[in-house]
């Protein structure tokens, strides 16, 4: 059993929109501006907030989510990203014992004891007191294992205010309250479509994070939470080799590099940097192209489209002629392509949202209409029941899903087959998700490649063979 120092704190609230998130980027932003080297995560699927949370600390963010990763990998991934940072901080997701059953499963409180980590919470204290006493007793109650060592107090309306809610905290609980923080007039992050404002599409995303960092610094105890994360720093790491994050993505024997094509713009934005990397470890070369801008595909091996949101780019996408024909040719030339969400709609005929249509790639006969209300939303999980260029059949895939959109078929001919079974989740129609047509596999679940890491190296073999059999052909 080896020992090492990873200073960490996880960052939680009692609901989503408790504030942590404004908490959890002002501490990063404010530790970076002192020149910490801060390594920042965050728990759950989410891609915005670790975008944010990524550019509040010029650091990538790493996703650590006991529904979609074992413990196992949980660890493993904290300890090797987290072994170069002077502070680790884990922004937990919704309530901090909320998960997917009545045990809290997945929840963030078993995410912050499977990596041994002290909790800071943060406490929305709108039109309420001494009751926020209560809500900390109660906490402290329903886990006694779980370590809760400081309090945020948000939202408070002025001096009198603090000073009831942090006696009241101080004296019942014996935690100690941290910092508290003003109701703010304006959001510096305000919401939008789907939820918060990308980071990407923020129009002074670094001054926003700069303000926050401020609040944090002048309203928060920020030295006592470095004491907090320094004391608890001691982490024993059984029988785990940190050194083999990617052990499963040994690289593909061949002579050509395989070229991996990379959508990631304003409308594809959603990618896990694991992701990223795996698909390199395995013997890739990624390009990444911009399908707003660039003047059609380059020569590739197989392309890789995230999520994102093409329907507010969706005129910007539609105008791309040049991007939506060289995709439309190389998919029935038999390019591989892997698309999840946003870049599954991508390839449909038309994608139509608030009343106007907009036509995109065409490479399959779908339209993609999106409305008002999720279709799909939470944790997913498929079973893969037929041929498809990346994952053998009896496959077991488990995501997560945030669509708002509805597939509806308007080409029986090039329409494809859908090759998984739903076991969890709504996918194309609560029943059959995974579309395959030609060498494209598009699915609204997103994977990640950490325990799935034959994604990875299915997708750089499935590049090889296609390049091979490209090249035999037009000999």
């Amino acid at each position: 059993m080896s020992q090492q120092n990873f200073p960490r704190l996880v960052i939680a609230g009692l609901k989503g929109g408790a504030g942590k998130t404004v908490a959890a980027l002002g501490l990063v932003r404010a530790w970076q501006k002192e020149g910490l080297q801060i390594v920042p995560f965050k728990k759950g699927p989410d891609y915005i907030d670790a975008g944010w949370l990524s550019q509040a600390a010029k650091s990538p963010c790493y996703n650590l989510d006991p529904f979609l990763m074992s413990g196992e990998i949980i660890r493993k991934s904290f300890a090797f990203r987290a072994k170069s940072a002077d502070i680790s901080v884990i922004e937990g997701n919704r309530g901090l014992f909320d998960g997917v059953d009545e045990s809290g499963s997945s929840s963030t409180a078993e995410l912050a004891k499977l990596i041994n980590a002290p909790v800071i919470l943060v406490l929305d204290c709108t039109k309420t007191t001494r009751t926020v006493a209560v809500l900390v007793l109660g906490c402290l109650s329903l886990d006694p294992e779980l370590r809760i060592e400081g309090v945020i107090l948000n939202h408070i309306g002025g001096s009198r205010h603090e000073t009831i809610v942090r006696r009241s905290v101080e004296k019942y609980t014996g935690i100690s309250v941290l910092g508290a923080l003003p109701r703010m007039k304006g959001d510096p992050i305000p919401m939008r479509h789907l939820g918060v404002t990308p980071w990407e599409e923020h129009p002074k995303a670094a001054k926003a994070l700069d303000k926050l960092g401020l609040l944090v610094r002048e309203s928060v105890d920020i030295h006592a939470l470095n004491r907090i994360a320094d004391q608890n720093k001691v982490w024993k790491l059984a029988g785990m080799d940190c050194m083999k994050l990617f052990p499963a993505a040994e690289k593909t024997h061949s002579s050509h590099t395989p070229l991996i094509g990379v959508l990631r713009d304003g409308a594809f934005q959603f990618y896990y940097p694991e992701n990223l990397e795996a698909l390199e470890k395995a013997g890739a070369k990624l390009i990444f192209l911009n399908s707003l801008e660039s003047a059609g595909l380059p020569e590739l091996d197989a392309l890789y489209i995230g999520g994102g949101f093409p329907e507010t780019q969706a005129a910007r996408l539609s105008a791309n002629d040049d991007m939506k024909r060289d995709i439309y040719r190389a998919i029935h030339l038999g390019l591989p392509v892997y698309a999840e969400c946003g870049g599954l709609m991508y390839l449909g005929r038309h994608l139509v949202w608030r009343g106007k249509t907009y036509p995109m790639a065409g490479a399959i006969g779908w339209d993609f209409i999106v409305g008002e209300k999720p279709a799909g939303h939470g944790y997913s999980a498929l079973e893969v029941i037929s041929q498809n260029p990346f994952y053998n059949i009896g496959t077991i895939l488990r995501g997560h899903e945030f669509h708002y959109s509805r597939p509806v078929l308007v080409d029986k001919a090039n329409s494809g087959k859908l090759s998984c079974s739903v076991l969890r989740g709504h996918g194309f129609d609560g029943q059959h998700e995974g579309i395959v047509f030609k060498n494209i596999f598009g699915t609204y679940t997103h994977v990640h490649a950490l325990e799935h890491p034959e994604w990875a190296t299915s997708l750089v073999k499935t590049a090889i063979e296609y390049r091979s059999s490209f090249t035999t052909s037009q000999k």
